[in-house]
């Protein structure tokens, strides 16, 4: 049983309030779930090739049917574990409870990544009814005092027991798991540790879907073309073909996509526009309509804080971090606080020459957080005579997918074998590969999913339909995708993207990698602190625009030449500018999220906005920067997952930019002893060792700060 996935699983579903989980159960009896003349493929073993789903064909009474029946074989499998009159061991108690719940799993790592990739109005429908079910069914197990006694027993004797190191790991973790879910509280606190998660899981998908639909349905519209100046046809055409699918031909729209919306912050002269667009996009979920998220954020800090405390914790940001690397909110502040201070210094170098780009306009104000991107990016070409959009010529996204996979083959040996018209599909614009280990032996499946399209939720993400597992002895392949939200094709170029979105291509990957090559024989060693679980993914991405590399993907759309090198040594001199901006946005958000989880106690009629702003002007940040997200539209945080967990990002960058000074220590970028040892410590044991063990075990000794503000230009 996926123990930890299972909390994921729960946190981006949501409740309707006041609807028991019994009388859920009841009402989704078995009679209700039957279908005539239809067989549901989540029920039987797939006869796809490698066992892919038969996603085509399944329908939301399927997944439904499949869940319920999965919560009920899993109670089955619990009480065979329970009333085994043999003495508690490891295999007939621990590995037993691991290995539970494979259908529950199956119907669910096959629904939840739709939620977020493919979302319709009957899958949200379904997330918000069989919440209760899944929240309950986990507390059930959680909360089961016969059960956590055998698990209890084994934990107490595993001194005496000759267990692996993998099945030590494993023990330990469950008994834990039991431990922080409410095992050793009394009744009463049972019950109320019960309500708050159904309360939180609840909000938290109330919180995504109202973000879903703030992000693809609040728009910006233009009735004159003449004001779109400063962006390429290809946005402009983007934005008459989104108008013409909104009932509004001949107009220009905007939703706020990032793919949509970041070419007229950055590009568009036309400063009202820009104001406009900047305005809708940092106020998604704070505009006082249905899809206000502000007091849905506000109850999810206080119900944060009343289950910490009721687990013994003084908030809930010390609840959470006991279990990562950072182990306290000291440590994750102390990390940040380093940082801040130079950034905030960087980002009012950059503010300077904002200000004298806007003179040159004719503007003697102050700059407001809609003119930030525009001038940055006007300082940037001035001062370094370069354009983000003349590089973007070179990097059509099927290009930088072969240059994705070149450096996959070149650090591990894999390859890439293209399946799509063999694979069901779940979206028509998703393509799936057969990935080969370096002794030719399937390693995993991997589907490619780059497009925005409405149900896509922002943002970009790996996950997996299947995770990576033995059955009889044999290793299980994964079946792992990378979704992302990249600049989609134009009526007359193809799909040309920005350094952020081939950067994120390479991030992305960078997951899967690390999903692809785990190969571990439990379901409970196969996650990693959420502060370590980047790690992978960010030190792919140091080879995205490495010159060895863009020899291979870098060629022109129109004429195939290769990226120029005069080009390229402009990107090189001017690829740390406006990184003031960037790195301010992105802790601004991760100091948020910590203020709002340190918390021991919560003001009455609490204002999220208010208190964010408030922190902010604290520190001192340049006010024409917002956070990266603010509260009402932060998903990390609000939507679960990351909860005081947003630092991660740039606490494994500490890693990444240390590990990767290993590679150019040797001279060499693709050196295979460091590809080998990162493989072997890093990519390869899931969660056997903490994550700083595992870092030491590669890199023979703890990361140092230095590489990443070098990296960040910030030293």
């Amino acid at each position: 049983m996926k123990l930890l996935y299972m909390s994921a699983i729960i946190a981006a579903s949501a409740a309707v309030a006041g609807c028991k989980s019994v009388e859920m159960m009841d009402q989704i009896s078995s009679a209700d779930l039957q279908q005539k003349n239809h067989k549901n493929a989540l029920l039987e073993k797939s006869t796809n090739k490698h066992g892919v789903e038969s996603f085509e064909s399944l329908t939301v009474n399927d997944y439904r049917e499949a869940i319920v029946r999965g919560i009920e074989e899993q109670k089955a499998e619990l009480q065979a574990i329970i009333k085994n009159p043999e003495a508690p061991t490891f295999e007939n108690t621990v590995a037993a409870l691991d290995q539970s719940g494979k259908a529950l799993d199956r119907a669910s790592s096959t629904f939840y990544p739709l939620t977020s990739s493919n979302s319709t109005a009957e899958y949200r429908d379904l997330s918000k009814e069989v919440q209760p079910l899944l929240s309950a069914h986990s507390d059930d197990i959680f909360m089961n005092d016969e059960l956590f006694q055998r698990v209890k027993k084994v934990y107490d004797d595993a001194s005496s027991a000759e267990l692996t190191h993998e099945q030590q790991k494993v023990l330990e973790k469950i008994y834990k798991q039991f431990e922080r879910n409410g095992a050793n509280l009394n009744d009463a606190d049972k019950e109320k540790l019960r309500e708050l998660n159904q309360k939180i899981s609840g909000l938290q998908l109330q919180f995504s879907n109202n973000l879903l639909h703030e992000t693809n349905n609040t728009f910006v519209t233009v009735d004159n073309v003449k004001d779109l100046e400063g962006l390429s046809e290809a946005d402009i055409q983007r934005a008459a073909a989104m108008a013409k699918e909104q009932g509004q031909e001949g107009k220009y729209m905007f939703n706020m996509q990032r793919a949509s919306c970041n070419p007229v912050l950055q590009y568009c002269k036309n400063r009202e526009l820009r104001r406009q667009v900047y305005n809708a996009y940092c106020n998604r979920g704070n505009a006082g309509n249905e899809y206000d998220n502000k007091a849905i954020c506000a109850e999810l800090v206080q119900l944060r804080l009343d289950r910490a405390r009721l687990m013994g914790f003084k908030n809930c940001a010390s609840q959470i971090l006991d279990t990562r690397m950072a182990k306290t909110p000291e440590a994750v502040y102390n990390l940040l606080d380093q940082i801040w201070t130079p950034a905030v210094a960087k980002a009012n170098e950059e503010l300077a020459d904002i200000r004298e780009e806007m003179k040159k306009d004719g503007l003697d104000c102050e700059p407001e957080g809609w003119d930030y991107r525009y001038y940055l990016e006007r300082a940037r070409t001035n001062k370094f005579q370069f354009d983000e959009r003349e590089l973007s010529e070179y990097l059509e996204i099927n290009n930088v997918l072969k240059g994705v996979f070149y450096t996959a083959n070149r650090l591990y040996g894999v390859t890439f074998k293209d399946v799509t018209a063999e694979l069901p599909a779940y979206d028509a614009t998703a393509n799936a590969w057969e990935v080969y280990d370096r002794d030719s032996t399937l390693l995993a499946v991997f589907y490619s999913d780059y497009y925005p399209r409405d149900g896509k939720r922002a943002g970009a993400w790996c996950t997996s339909f299947r995770g990576q597992s033995y059955e009889d002895g044999k290793r299980v392949e994964p079946v792992v995708v990378n979704v992302c939200s990249m600049t989609p094709p134009s009526a007359d170029r193809p799909a040309l993207q920005t350094v952020d979105n081939v950067t994120t291509m390479f991030h992305e990957f960078g997951h899967a990698l690390h999903a692809f090559m785990r190969d571990v024989h439990y379901e409970n060693v196969s996650s990693v602190e959420r502060d370590f679980v980047e790690l992978p993914s960010q030190i792919n991405e140091h080879w995205a625009f490495e010159p060895e590399v863009l020899d291979v993907y870098a060629k022109h759309y129109k004429t195939g030449a290769a990226l120029p090198k005069a080009l390229l040594d402009k990107y090189e001199a001017c690829s740390q500018y406006g990184q003031g901006f960037a790195t301010v946005e992105y802790l601004a958000a991760s100091l948020v999220d910590m203020d709002l989880h340190v918390l021991e106690s919560i003001p009455e009629n609490f204002n999220v906005m208010s208190y964010e702003e408030q922190k902010l002007a604290e520190r001192g940040i340049p006010r024409q920067i917002q956070p990266r997200y603010r509260v009402t539209n932060f998903s990390h945080t609000m939507g679960g997952g990351y909860t005081a967990g947003y630092y991660s990002y740039i606490w494994a960058e500490v890693l990444d930019a240390d590990g990767f000074e290993a590679f150019k220590e040797t001279g060499d970028i693709f050196n295979q002893e460091v590809a080998g040892k990162f493989r072997r410590y890093v990519l390869t044991p899931g969660g056997i060792d903490d994550g700083m063990t595992m870092y030491r075990n590669f890199r023979g000794s703890e990361p140092k700060i230095d590489a990443l503000l070098k990296n960040r230009g910030l030293k």
